[in-house]
């Protein structure tokens, strides 16, 4: 613990409980990942350990009961190593302003298919639930999606999914970034756009359940903003598809907002809600 800054040297130990095992799609054959959360030796969970709470909230029966679904959009960026500097960029220098790369195909549009492609694929083996990647707004930025899962699991597949990211950029000598906004300027940030829907939001009557939900999240907006990333102030202006991290508001298909609402979640009267303030990292 120690030498990870999580104790100290005259009592260093840190316990590690097993909490996730994932197929490991490196050594492969018979070798495994696990996601273990951190204790000290008397059994508390150390201040880092935040799926300590997590695991007891989403225990709860009234939790359970629910079957909360998380769809989670992860944003990242490929960096040059030796300058870090988006990948595909010149040296120095600026690529053509932004649009024709979200999405985007082509040699002069996207930049580290490959790495993309590997990671998904080694995803898919490992056994996490990702269900997409595409490419971001801003070249040299991509994203994934992991989801629909169902409480805690989100977070331990978001999780080794960001552990499998590194060591192929790793392997491709290429650094990755979860900064929320790693180049300043008009260029788009980076989050963690998270979709979220209970069983209630999810039946008949559920648009009712999910503007209830909003109503809560807007009067702990404060609260909510303090945990979805450091830096997210950079990324939260209220331009680039971002609402003001002073400000909560809503809307339907409106992705300037804190909380976006599909078209079709509207229509049916029962769906899913958008929270667009997470940032990537």
């Amino acid at each position: 613990g120690s030498s990870t800054g999580q104790a100290p040297g005259e009592d260093s130990e840190v316990i590690l409980y097993p909490q996730a095992i994932f197929r490991d799609p490196f050594r492969r054959g018979n070798n495994i990942l696990v996601i273990c959360d951190a204790y000290t030796p008397a059994g508390e969970p150390i201040p880092t350990n935040k799926r300590h709470a997590a695991a007891k909230v989403f225990s709860h029966p009234d939790v359970v009961a629910e079957v909360p679904w998380y769809g989670i959009e992860q944003e990242y960026t490929l960096l040059q190593k030796d300058i870090q500097w988006p990948l595909g960029w010149p040296v120095g220098g600026f690529p053509g302003p932004q649009g024709p790369y979200y999405c985007g195909v082509g040699a002069d549009k996207a930049f580290g298919r490959d790495i993309v492609d590997a990671h998904y694929k080694a995803c898919i083996y490992a056994g996490i639930n990702i269900s997409g990647i595409n490419g971001e707004v801003m070249p040299g930025q991509w994203e994934y999606q992991v989801g629909p899962s169902v409480g805690i699991e989100a977070g331990d597949h978001i999780w080794a999914s960001r552990y499998i990211l590194e060591r192929i950029t790793e392997q491709a000598g290429v650094v990755l970034s979860l900064d929320p906004k790693p180049i300043e300027g008009d260029w788009n940030g980076a989050g963690c756009h998270t979709n979220y829907s209970t069983k209630s939001m999810r039946e008949d009557g559920g648009f009712e359940v999910i503007k209830k939900a909003i109503l809560n999240l807007s009067l702990r907006h404060k609260d909510r903003i303090s945990a979805y990333g450091e830096g997210n102030e950079r990324r939260l202006t209220g331009k680039h598809e971002t609402a003001s991290i002073n400000t909560f508001s809503w809307g339907v298909a409106n992705r300037g907002c804190s909380i976006r609402v599909g078209r079709d979640t509207e229509k049916n009267g029962k769906g899913y809600l958008e929270d667009r303030r997470p940032a990537s990292n």
